[in-house]
């Protein structure tokens, strides 16, 4: 499995976890709707690692988790 598939499928994993919805989670990450359903939906290829970085800090886990 590639990183981005790992990323985009923990990313999915992680919001459904804690019960957020696409939209909660792109406010709280301060990142676009429409970024956060391109990256989960694996369409983004290569997100940029500030995205990352802020996609882990509203889900409380860090970008290593993101990345297993």
């Amino acid at each position: 499995m590639s990183k981005i598939t790992s990323i985009n499928k923990n990313i999915k994993l992680y919001r459904k976890k804690r019960k957020i919805s696409q939209d909660k989670l792109s406010k709280l990450a301060g990142i676009t709707l429409h970024t956060l359903t391109k990256i989960e939906s694996g369409a983004t290829s290569d997100p940029r690692i500030e995205t990352v970085k802020k996609i882990a800090q509203a889900l409380s886990v860090s970008v290593d988790d993101l990345l297993k």
